[in-house]
């Protein structure tokens, strides 16, 4: 079994790029990708208005664009900057006004490549990017664990503003939870950057709920980012509900599942050396089998609606709430236009109960990531003294 060029540029880079997990050439990989990438768009719906949503106080595309992978992918080949550049303005002309990046990608590379690619239009579009790794403010190296000191907040944004080519960030969030510093003095820190107009909006992602409430109640949160897919639906055991209740926003990252929901991967799928999904127990032989019952879902519902099982999957979280907004990450453009596709799917409510039932029943096998990965996740902030 082939597995989709989509698949490797998931969402677990940043942590393999912040030295969590060794990263390693996917010898081979390119073979077993081989013949895939065709299949993915074969179905897909038109794509009409692509729609707008909110997050918090900030109006979004109702799908964005992950740009993570566009400096390197898991391959550790460099994809066609003009082609990046290419892709990141189609998605524009598509409609896409959300573009999502983060220090730790590159690290600092991809915020130059998307500087750069909203260059003609940057103030039409939202950028997000992120802090919280330690990574050397000039070099871009990775130092260990992480890094949310005040000071250091107000320097690495600095950096983000020089690399993106704009005099602010429309939407900045802390990347992982500091368990050495008060989310109360993150916020004021940010806050302080929301005065000099160099941040508009502020998140956090992958945190404790409790930091979240916290950091809400010290300067408002516009949105959460977590992994949230059919594949791994942790977010809905109590940060969605939280969420709708403190009137924040969600973007889920990783929304195809590592690529599994777009039908790439069948049990006889074996991971090159250093893909992370090879260290994800979800994805071990014993596991595979149980959790394929989605990709056969998908494919049910995929010639049901005439579109494809990615868009089904990404039709899927739209349909949950309408202040999610999923961001798909590519460097092939079939693949963003596909994506970007899902926005045209629709669901009676007869047609998503059916399909959310048949979802939740199926319970998925293994971790989403590894033990040292999954530390880094649910970390409340210490308080303040």
């Amino acid at each position: 079994m082939t597995v989709n060029e989509e698949s490797k540029l998931a969402r677990r880079g940043f942590l393999l790029a912040a030295g969590v997990l060794a990263a390693a050439p996917l010898a081979g990989q390119a073979a077993m990708q081989a013949g895939q990438g065709a299949k993915r768009g074969e179905m897909s719906v038109p794509i009409g208005p692509i729609g707008r949503r909110k997050l918090g106080k900030l109006e979004v595309s109702s799908i964005g664009l992950g740009v993570q992978n566009m400096s390197r992918t898991y391959q550790t080949t460099v994809p066609s900057r003009p082609e990046m550049f290419n892709i990141i303005r189609t998605a524009y002309d598509r409609g896409v006004t959300f573009f999502d990046a983060a220090e730790a990608y590159g690290p600092h590379e991809v915020e130059r490549i998307l500087g750069e690619g909203v260059a003609p239009f940057r103030n039409k579009v939202v950028i997000t990017s992120k802090f919280g790794w330690n990574i050397d403010l000039e070099t871009g190296k990775r130092l260990p664990g992480l890094n949310s000191r005040p000071a250091h907040i107000k320097l690495a944004v600095e950096g983000m503003l020089k690399r993106l080519r704009t005099d602010r960030i429309d939407l900045l969030y802390q990347h992982r939870v500091d368990p050495a510093v008060p989310i109360e003095d993150v916020a004021g820190a940010v806050g302080d950057l929301m005065k000099e107009g160099k941040v508009l909006h502020w998140g956090l992602s992958e945190m404790g709920p409790n930091t979240l409430r916290r950091a809400h109640a010290t300067l408002p949160v516009a949105a959460v980012q977590n992994e949230y897919s059919m594949l791994w639906r942790g977010p809905e055991e109590g940060i969605i509900a939280l969420c709708e209740e403190l009137g924040i926003g969600f973007v889920p990252w990783s929304p195809l599942g590592v690529g599994f929901l777009t039908g790439a991967i069948d049990a006889a799928t074996r991971f090159a050396p250093g893909d992370i999904r090879g260290a994800e127990s979800r994805f071990a032989p014993e596991n595979l089998p149980a959790n394929l019952a989605l990709v056969t879902l998908l494919k049910t519902w995929a010639t049901r609606k005439r579109v494809t099982p990615a868009q089904v999957a990404l039709a899927w979280l739209l349909a949950k709430k309408p202040w999610i907004v999923p961001i798909p990450g590519t460097t092939q453009m079939a693949h963003m236009l596909e994506n970007i596709g899902a926005a045209g799917v629709r669901f009676s409510s007869a047609e998503f109960a059916e399909l959310n039932g048949a979802v939740t029943a199926i319970a998925v096998r293994g971790a989403r990531l590894p033990d040292v990965v999954l530390a880094f996740s649910g970390v409340e902030a210490p308080p303040k003294p």
